[in-house]
């Protein structure tokens, strides 16, 4: 099981906890909650599907939340320089 860092945050106390379906809860990390990239709409490399109202869709999505995915995340913010 990994330690709470600056990279990985799991709060199974959370009454979301899990947000996605996940076989992998050891793993899931929940220090991006609210994922920053989501502003970035079509260009943050996700999994994700825009409803008929055009509202995006990040239910499918583990990038945030998956092993590496703290790192991913910083390299999208820094590109945006």
């Amino acid at each position: 099981m990994r330690q709470n860092s600056a990279r990985y945050f799991c709060n199974k106390d959370c009454e979301y906890y899990p947000c996605h379906q996940t076989q992998e809860t050891e793993e899931f990390n929940c220090l991006f909650c609210y994922c920053p990239l989501y502003l970035l709409k079509d260009k943050c490399g996700g999994n994700f599907k825009y409803t008929k109202n055009g509202v995006k869709d990040c239910s499918a999505c583990m990038l945030p939340h998956a092993e590496g995915g703290y790192d991913y995340v910083l390299e999208k913010i820094r590109g945006m320089n």
